[in-house]
């Protein structure tokens, strides 16, 4: 008996303490993943939110099996149905259903293009749930590995299919789409929702963004140079060879940047003047983590392979659906694939410009521009040299041309500090010249081609 009132009385504070955790808890702004922020105060928001999912694993050994199954259906619920996008789900099983049962590859690039989109932005989500456990620098490199994790599993399965020109092509086009559709719906949204004033962002984070870009521009150019100006030293390896040492290199010099960003900076993506009113105003917004550390790694890991299974219906169906709806292959790859792997980010840029946010909104969208560019398209290059695929840095003069005009643009607009509507108009405009070239562009390479082993 005086057992059985002590557990009653344990129980009764694990349920006090958690709706006092609840109402008391003053949760991290909406940029804690992305800046680090005062670290003391930091450590007690997550020492909160831990103690909070510590309470409820607790409170599972005094539960029944129809409890645990109703919270396995409530976190699942919160998962899937917690945003109006997840709508396109069912698209997924529909693309398998289709193929299956009519084999229309023009339908099943379409379904499985639609259901990608929901699952890349849940993947996402999952990851920012999992770095409110992990702290701002594991949770950091989480959001660079797993932030761009579509564009580079659609890619490796290209890859493998010996797709190795869409490969070039989605990776590019990924890179067009952040700079241009991604940060000219930011500046554009933003621009509107504070059309009384101009707002600004942090021009040293922009141009060491910038400067890395550049620096994938180069890798990019010499190989097509080298092929154009038929300046190999030796015809047919040279180029090979100096795509694998260039990539080396750039992956080195994003690890270097990587670590400098989360080790000498306290604040990624806020100016210096703003950092402390930035705190102060943080504490009147709540985020809390809405699923525990175990949940999102198990729900990292299906949404992972989810997206691997889907993805290998999407590339098959690739040069089939361009015959069946009459779309150049390189228009796909450019324009709609990259569509896919950037929804969350598309969402989150303008989100955060509309609240007047444009520091978070141009990390989101430039530095996963430069997450591609500098990591990306070397590890699939680094990749295809483990397998003997002969993947390079030789994207075609016109592709490489486009995003050397592509960047400097986007230097140009953000050399001032400063953004508007129309800023973000003109880099909308620019990204539907862009779209509209690679439709009337015809790619000598399109055609599929068994990788040729190395």
């Amino acid at each position: 008996m005086g057992n059985g009132n002590s557990q009653m009385a344990g129980i009764k504070s694990h349920i006090e303490m958690e709706s006092l955790e609840e109402s008391s808890v003053i949760d991290i702004d909406d940029e804690c993943l992305i800046n680090h922020g005062s670290t003391d105060r930091r450590s007690q928001y997550l020492g909160a939110a831990r103690y909070r999912y510590d309470t409820v694993d607790l409170c599972l050994e005094d539960c029944g099996w129809k409890d645990i199954w109703n919270m396995v259906l409530s976190r699942t619920k919160v998962v899937f149905f917690s945003s109006k996008i997840n709508l396109l789900v069912p698209c997924g099983p529909l693309a398998v259903m289709v193929d299956f049962l009519t084999g229309h590859q023009g339908s099943v690039f379409l379904l499985s293009l639609l259901g990608t989109i929901p699952l890349a932005e849940r993947l996402g989500w999952v990851t920012e749930q999992l770095a409110f456990f992990t702290g701002p620098t594991v949770g950091g490199l989480l959001n660079a590995t797993f932030g761009n994790a579509t564009e580079l599993i659609i890619s490796i399965h290209a890859m493998r299919s010996g797709m190795i020109h869409v490969v070039q092509q989605s990776l590019l086009g990924s890179i067009l789409s952040n700079m241009l559709l991604v940060l000219g719906s930011a500046f554009f949204s933003g621009g509107i929702a504070h059309s009384d004033k101009e707002q600004v962002f942090s021009k040293a984070n922009a141009e060491m963004n910038l400067g890395l870009l550049l620096m994938a521009v180069m890798g990019l150019l010499f190989p097509a140079v080298l092929q154009v100006t038929h300046s190999e030293l030796h015809f047919g390896k040279s180029v090979l060879a100096l795509s694998r040492f260039s990539s080396c290199l750039m992956i080195l010099a994003y690890a270097i940047y990587i670590f400098l960003q989360l080790k000498g900076q306290t604040n990624l993506y806020l100016p210096v003047s703003e950092e402390e009113s930035q705190t102060d105003v943080s504490l009147d917004d709540q985020a809390a983590p809405d699923i525990s550390k175990w949940e999102s790694m198990i729900w990292l890991s299906i949404l992972t392979a989810w997206i691997s299974y889907l993805s290998e219906y999407l590339v098959n169906a690739i040069e089939m659906a361009s015959v069946a709806l009459n779309i150049p292959v390189a228009f796909i790859s450019v324009v709609l694939l990259p569509i896919v792997g950037n929804a969350a980010e598309h969402a989150s840029a303008i989100m955060f410009a509309m609240k007047d946010k444009l520091d978070i909104s141009l990390g989101v969208a430039i530095g996963s521009a430069t997450q591609i560019s500098m990591f990306g398209i070397p590890f699939c290059v680094v990749y295809g040299w483990v397998l003997g695929i002969p993947m390079d840095l030789n994207f075609q003069l016109f592709e490489t041309a486009t995003l050397f005009m592509t960047v400097l643009v986007v230097t140009f607009m953000l050399q001032e500090g400063t953004s508007n509507y129309f800023k973000g108009l003109m880099l909308l405009l620019c990204y539907l010249i862009v779209s509209a070239s690679f439709f009337v562009h015809v790619d000598p390479e399109s055609t599929l081609d068994e990788p040729k082993l190395k």
